[in-house]
């Protein structure tokens, strides 16, 4: 017999875990940020008179030297490989817990959209998954490059922080990390916060998906305010194609697509469609 109060207390504390943890992150985003421009001014400052009218983009990037080797004050330094590895641990932690939550009440698994009907768990799922991925990532290319033109962009310094420099970097976040980031956040936001509590407590899934959304743009506030709005506005199109097609392999599929198409297009490739 499924015990849904328990189950609904282990989700719950996993999504406080996690916005614990989106919390800390975003603390650690901004710092290096404030690291970064603080150590651009000093570079502005010691440029020699008749130098200042140079712009700030003209200056280049400061080299961060140890502090053996510079009295300036170090800031955050953390490698891409140390936040890759980080993110995909918890992450991945948390997917653990969850699913032994799952299981020890007895959650079914065609309540979190899980069957064996072909939009399910075939590859039809699959194709749609990929199909919706591509087109909320399309969408969101052109709504950030629209930002971007205006001076409005959402903040991507998380981003550019986990950004590979090399091939083996590369791999191991589209084909570790990305895959783990999706697949647990779906199975939370989409999967159990949407599909288990309709089905344990007879929640209209609209509301679970809007509310859902919510807390998913919480979790995401290292994007900067509106690219928590954009995350919420995502992460409800996740939401109501999960509650069209009651398939949690459609969204993870389209999840996984949009964060990896992100990284690629945006910092792979360098593209800007209005730059």
């Amino acid at each position: 017999m499924t015990r849904w109060g328990a189950f609904a207390g282990i989700t719950l504390a996993v999504l406080v875990l996690l916005l614990l943890l989106a919390r800390a992150s975003q603390s650690v985003v901004s710092g290096r940020s404030a690291y970064v421009t603080r150590e651009e001014g000093r570079w502005l400052d010691r440029l020699p008179d008749g130098a200042g009218h140079l712009e700030a983009a003209d200056a280049p990037s400061p080299t961060r030297k140890s502090p053996a080797e510079s009295t300036l004050e170090p800031g955050p330094d953390l490698s891409t490989t140390a936040l890759l590895a980080n993110v995909a641990a918890s992450h991945g932690l948390f997917a653990l817990l969850l699913l032994g939550g799952i299981w020890l009440t007895e959650v079914p698994a065609a309540a979190l959209g899980v069957t064996d009907a072909p939009l399910s768990t075939g590859p039809l799922a699959v194709a749609v998954g990929l199909a919706l991925g591509a087109a909320i990532s399309l969408a969101n290319t052109l709504a950030t490059g629209l930002a971007e033109a205006l001076g409005t962009e959402p903040a991507d310094e998380l981003r550019e922080m986990l950004s590979p420099e090399t091939a083996r970097g590369w791999a191991v976040l589209l084909l570790g990390v990305l895959p783990v980031i999706a697949g647990f956040e779906e199975l939370l936001f989409r999967g159990a916060l949407v599909g288990g509590f309709a089905a344990g407590f007879g929640v209209s899934p609209w509301l679970l998906a809007a509310l859902s959304s919510i807390a998913f743009a919480a979790g995401h506030g290292a994007q900067g305010g509106l690219g928590v709005v954009v995350t919420g506005l995502l992460g409800f199109a996740l939401a109501a194609a999960f509650v069209l097609t009651e398939s949690l392999l459609v969204v993870v599929v389209a999840h996984y697509v949009v964060n990896a198409a992100e990284f690629v297009v945006v910092e792979g490739l360098g593209w800007e469609p209005f730059g």
